[in-house]
Protein backbone atom coordinates (compact mmCIF):
# COMPACT_ATOMS: atom_id res chain seq x y z
CA UNK A 1 0.00 0.00 0.00
CA UNK A 2 1.17 3.52 -0.82
CA UNK A 3 -0.11 6.95 0.13
CA UNK A 4 -0.44 9.48 -2.69
CA UNK A 5 -1.22 13.16 -2.18
CA UNK A 6 -2.49 15.89 -4.49
CA UNK A 7 -1.93 19.53 -3.54
CA UNK A 8 -4.97 21.43 -4.80
CA UNK A 9 -4.19 25.12 -4.36
CA UNK A 10 -5.01 28.57 -5.71
CA UNK A 11 -1.81 30.15 -7.02
CA UNK A 12 -1.12 33.80 -6.33
CA UNK A 13 -0.51 35.37 -9.72
CA UNK A 14 3.07 36.44 -10.45
CA UNK A 15 4.36 35.65 -6.94
CA UNK A 16 6.69 32.64 -6.95
CA UNK A 17 8.00 33.33 -3.45
CA UNK A 18 4.55 33.33 -1.87
CA UNK A 19 3.44 30.23 -3.78
CA UNK A 20 6.64 28.41 -2.93
CA UNK A 21 6.15 29.17 0.77
CA UNK A 22 2.59 27.83 0.63
CA UNK A 23 3.72 24.78 -1.32
CA UNK A 24 6.27 23.96 1.38
CA UNK A 25 3.49 24.27 3.97
CA UNK A 26 1.33 21.77 2.07
CA UNK A 27 4.31 19.44 1.71
CA UNK A 28 4.95 19.41 5.44
CA UNK A 29 1.28 18.67 6.10
CA UNK A 30 1.48 15.76 3.66
CA UNK A 31 4.59 14.39 5.31
CA UNK A 32 2.73 14.29 8.61
CA UNK A 33 0.49 11.71 6.91
CA UNK A 34 3.48 9.65 5.71
CA UNK A 35 2.74 10.08 2.01
CA UNK A 36 4.90 8.28 -0.54
CA UNK A 37 4.11 10.49 -3.57
CA UNK A 38 3.30 14.21 -3.52
CA UNK A 39 2.07 16.02 -6.65
CA UNK A 40 1.54 19.74 -7.29
CA UNK A 41 -0.64 21.24 -10.06
CA UNK A 42 0.51 22.80 -13.32
CA UNK A 43 1.96 26.35 -13.07
CA UNK A 44 1.32 26.43 -9.32
CA UNK A 45 4.35 28.65 -8.63
CA UNK A 46 3.34 31.41 -11.05
CA UNK A 47 -0.35 31.28 -11.80
CA UNK A 48 -1.75 30.78 -15.29
CA UNK A 49 -2.98 34.12 -16.65
CA UNK A 50 0.32 35.88 -17.31
CA UNK A 51 2.05 37.18 -20.43
CA UNK A 52 5.03 35.53 -22.09
CA UNK A 53 7.19 38.37 -20.83
CA UNK A 54 6.09 37.68 -17.26
CA UNK A 55 6.70 33.96 -17.61
CA UNK A 56 10.16 34.64 -19.05
CA UNK A 57 11.02 36.58 -15.89
CA UNK A 58 9.71 33.81 -13.64
CA UNK A 59 11.21 30.85 -15.53
CA UNK A 60 13.83 28.71 -13.79
CA UNK A 61 16.48 26.14 -14.53
CA UNK A 62 16.11 22.59 -13.19
CA UNK A 63 18.57 23.52 -10.44
CA UNK A 64 16.65 26.68 -9.55
CA UNK A 65 15.05 27.51 -6.22
CA UNK A 66 11.75 25.66 -6.75
CA UNK A 67 13.19 22.27 -7.67
CA UNK A 68 16.09 22.60 -5.21
CA UNK A 69 13.65 23.30 -2.38
CA UNK A 70 11.66 20.17 -3.09
CA UNK A 71 14.74 18.03 -3.59
CA UNK A 72 15.55 18.72 0.04
CA UNK A 73 12.00 17.98 1.16
CA UNK A 74 11.96 14.73 -0.84
CA UNK A 75 15.20 13.54 0.73
CA UNK A 76 14.32 14.52 4.29
CA UNK A 77 10.76 13.25 4.02
CA UNK A 78 11.52 10.06 2.06
CA UNK A 79 8.86 11.04 -0.49
CA UNK A 80 8.72 11.14 -4.29
CA UNK A 81 7.53 14.51 -5.64
CA UNK A 82 6.20 15.72 -8.99
CA UNK A 83 6.97 19.44 -9.01
CA UNK A 84 5.76 21.49 -11.99
CA UNK A 85 7.55 24.75 -12.79
CA UNK A 86 8.24 27.12 -15.69
CA UNK A 87 11.44 25.97 -17.37
CA UNK A 88 13.89 28.18 -19.25
CA UNK A 89 16.11 26.25 -21.65
CA UNK A 90 18.24 27.71 -24.44
CA UNK A 91 16.10 30.82 -24.77
CA UNK A 92 12.82 28.88 -24.79
CA UNK A 93 10.25 28.58 -22.03
CA UNK A 94 8.26 25.46 -21.28
CA UNK A 95 5.54 24.31 -18.95
CA UNK A 96 7.49 21.57 -17.18
CA UNK A 97 7.52 19.19 -14.23
CA UNK A 98 10.47 17.76 -12.33
CA UNK A 99 10.23 14.18 -11.11
CA UNK A 100 12.10 13.98 -7.81
CA UNK A 101 12.60 10.59 -6.19
CA UNK A 102 12.60 9.95 -2.46
CA UNK A 103 16.41 10.12 -2.32
CA UNK A 104 16.23 13.76 -3.39
CA UNK A 105 17.54 13.14 -6.90
CA UNK A 106 15.81 14.46 -10.01
CA UNK A 107 14.96 11.48 -12.21
CA UNK A 108 13.94 13.70 -15.09
CA UNK A 109 12.14 16.82 -16.27
CA UNK A 110 9.16 16.51 -18.62
CA UNK A 111 8.10 19.40 -20.86
CA UNK A 112 4.55 19.90 -22.09
CA UNK A 113 4.20 18.86 -25.72
CA UNK A 114 0.57 19.74 -26.46
CA UNK A 115 -0.40 23.33 -25.69
CA UNK A 116 -3.95 24.53 -25.16
CA UNK A 117 -5.27 27.77 -26.66
CA UNK A 118 -3.37 30.85 -25.49
CA UNK A 119 -0.48 28.68 -24.31
CA UNK A 120 0.57 28.35 -27.95
CA UNK A 121 1.40 32.07 -28.07
CA UNK A 122 3.26 32.02 -24.76
CA UNK A 123 5.17 28.78 -24.33
CA UNK A 124 7.29 26.53 -26.50
CA UNK A 125 6.12 22.97 -27.13
CA UNK A 126 8.46 20.07 -26.51
CA UNK A 127 8.90 16.98 -28.65
CA UNK A 128 6.17 14.41 -28.17
CA UNK A 129 8.08 12.07 -25.90
CA UNK A 130 6.43 10.42 -22.91
CA UNK A 131 8.95 8.69 -20.63
CA UNK A 132 8.19 6.81 -17.44
CA UNK A 133 10.05 7.17 -14.16
CA UNK A 134 10.72 4.91 -11.21
CA UNK A 135 9.35 6.35 -7.97
CA UNK A 136 8.62 5.22 -4.45
CA UNK A 137 5.15 4.11 -5.56
CA UNK A 138 6.26 2.33 -8.73
CA UNK A 139 6.60 3.40 -12.35
CA UNK A 140 4.86 6.69 -13.10
CA UNK A 141 4.18 8.75 -16.20
CA UNK A 142 3.39 12.47 -16.40
CA UNK A 143 0.82 14.10 -18.67
CA UNK A 144 0.45 17.84 -18.18
CA UNK A 145 -3.16 19.01 -18.45
CA UNK A 146 -4.16 19.09 -22.15
CA UNK A 147 -1.90 16.10 -22.89
CA UNK A 148 -4.39 13.95 -20.96
CA UNK A 149 -7.13 14.79 -23.44
CA UNK A 150 -5.53 12.65 -26.15
CA UNK A 151 -5.92 8.89 -25.67
CA UNK A 152 -2.66 8.12 -27.46
CA UNK A 153 -0.43 9.75 -24.84
CA UNK A 154 -1.65 7.61 -21.95
CA UNK A 155 -1.45 4.49 -24.12
CA UNK A 156 2.18 5.22 -24.95
CA UNK A 157 2.98 5.67 -21.26
CA UNK A 158 1.24 2.40 -20.44
CA UNK A 159 3.22 0.55 -23.08
CA UNK A 160 6.35 1.95 -21.43
CA UNK A 161 5.27 0.36 -18.16
CA UNK A 162 3.41 3.16 -16.36
CA UNK A 163 1.35 1.96 -13.41
CA UNK A 164 0.22 5.43 -12.32
CA UNK A 165 -0.29 8.41 -14.64
CA UNK A 166 -0.09 11.79 -12.95
CA UNK A 167 -1.82 14.78 -14.53
CA UNK A 168 -0.83 18.20 -13.09
CA UNK A 169 -3.38 20.66 -14.48
CA UNK A 170 -4.97 24.06 -14.71
CA UNK A 171 -8.36 22.75 -15.82
CA UNK A 172 -11.08 25.35 -16.38
CA UNK A 173 -14.62 25.53 -15.07
CA UNK A 174 -16.03 25.37 -18.60
CA UNK A 175 -14.16 22.10 -19.24
CA UNK A 176 -15.17 20.49 -15.95
CA UNK A 177 -17.28 17.86 -17.72
CA UNK A 178 -14.24 16.75 -19.73
CA UNK A 179 -12.26 16.35 -16.51
CA UNK A 180 -15.06 14.13 -15.21
CA UNK A 181 -15.03 11.95 -18.33
CA UNK A 182 -11.48 11.81 -19.59
CA UNK A 183 -9.55 10.87 -16.46
CA UNK A 184 -11.65 7.76 -15.76
CA UNK A 185 -11.56 6.88 -19.47
CA UNK A 186 -7.75 7.02 -19.58
CA UNK A 187 -7.54 4.92 -16.43
CA UNK A 188 -9.90 2.21 -17.69
CA UNK A 189 -8.57 2.18 -21.25
CA UNK A 190 -5.10 1.39 -19.94
CA UNK A 191 -5.93 -0.26 -16.59
CA UNK A 192 -3.71 2.21 -14.73
CA UNK A 193 -4.19 4.51 -11.77
CA UNK A 194 -4.70 8.16 -12.74
CA UNK A 195 -4.09 11.04 -10.33
CA UNK A 196 -5.39 14.38 -11.63
CA UNK A 197 -4.07 17.37 -9.67
CA UNK A 198 -5.83 20.62 -10.46
CA UNK A 199 -5.73 24.20 -9.25
CA UNK A 200 -8.86 25.77 -7.79
CA UNK A 201 -10.23 29.31 -8.09
CA UNK A 202 -9.24 31.69 -10.90
CA UNK A 203 -11.81 30.01 -13.18
CA UNK A 204 -10.49 26.48 -12.58
CA UNK A 205 -12.70 23.60 -11.49
CA UNK A 206 -10.65 21.98 -8.74
CA UNK A 207 -11.88 18.41 -8.20
CA UNK A 208 -8.42 16.85 -7.99
CA UNK A 209 -9.09 13.15 -8.14
CA UNK A 210 -7.67 9.66 -7.95
CA UNK A 211 -9.07 7.07 -10.36
CA UNK A 212 -8.64 3.30 -10.13
CA UNK A 213 -7.48 1.05 -12.99
CA UNK A 214 -11.14 0.09 -13.46
CA UNK A 215 -12.12 3.74 -13.99
CA UNK A 216 -13.70 4.14 -10.55
CA UNK A 217 -13.30 7.34 -8.54
CA UNK A 218 -11.39 6.58 -5.35
CA UNK A 219 -11.22 10.15 -4.02
CA UNK A 220 -12.10 13.65 -5.17
CA UNK A 221 -11.35 17.09 -3.74
CA UNK A 222 -13.67 20.08 -3.56
CA UNK A 223 -14.51 22.19 -6.60
CA UNK A 224 -14.30 25.39 -4.56
CA UNK A 225 -11.49 25.32 -2.01
CA UNK A 226 -7.86 24.47 -1.49
CA UNK A 227 -7.30 20.96 -0.24
CA UNK A 228 -4.68 18.32 0.37
CA UNK A 229 -6.17 15.14 -1.09
CA UNK A 230 -4.58 11.99 0.35
CA UNK A 231 -5.52 8.43 -0.50
CA UNK A 232 -3.92 5.00 -0.14
CA UNK A 233 -3.53 2.87 -3.24
CA UNK A 234 -2.79 -0.83 -3.56
CA UNK A 235 -0.77 -1.74 -6.64
CA UNK A 236 -2.17 -5.28 -6.45
CA UNK A 237 -5.41 -3.72 -7.71
CA UNK A 238 -3.64 -3.02 -10.98
CA UNK A 239 -2.85 -6.72 -11.52
CA UNK A 240 -6.43 -7.67 -10.63
CA UNK A 241 -7.86 -5.09 -13.06
CA UNK A 242 -5.64 -6.33 -15.89
CA UNK A 243 -6.83 -9.89 -15.28
CA UNK A 244 -10.45 -8.76 -15.10
CA UNK A 245 -10.29 -6.52 -18.19
CA UNK A 246 -7.48 -7.85 -20.46
CA UNK A 247 -7.18 -4.84 -22.76
CA UNK A 248 -3.39 -4.91 -22.63
CA UNK A 249 -3.12 -8.66 -23.09
CA UNK A 250 -5.31 -8.49 -26.20
CA UNK A 251 -3.76 -5.28 -27.54
CA UNK A 252 -2.25 -5.45 -31.02
CA UNK A 253 1.05 -3.65 -31.53
CA UNK A 254 0.04 -2.29 -34.91
CA UNK A 255 -2.59 -0.15 -33.16
CA UNK A 256 0.12 1.79 -31.34
CA UNK A 257 0.41 5.44 -32.38
CA UNK A 258 3.67 6.22 -34.10
CA UNK A 259 3.77 3.36 -36.62
CA UNK A 260 7.24 1.81 -36.41
CA UNK A 261 8.38 3.99 -33.52
CA UNK A 262 6.61 1.90 -30.93
CA UNK A 263 7.73 0.89 -27.44
CA UNK A 264 7.92 -2.76 -26.51
CA UNK A 265 4.85 -3.81 -24.52
CA UNK A 266 5.59 -4.83 -20.95
CA UNK A 267 3.65 -8.11 -21.01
Amino acid sequence: MFQVAAVQMTPIMNDVEANLKRGVHFAHKALEENVDLLVFPELWTTGYYLSRKSFEKLAEKPDGKTVSTFKEIAKKGDVSIVCPFVLEEEGKIYIAAAVIDHDGEVRGVVKKSLLWGREQQIFDASDMEYPTFDSKVGKIGILICYEMEFPETSRLLTLEGAELIVCPSVWSMSASHRWDIQLPARALDNTVFVLGVNTVGNNTCGKSRLISPMGDELAEASSKKEELLIRAIDMETLNWARDEVPYLEDYKKKLTPGDQKIPTPIW
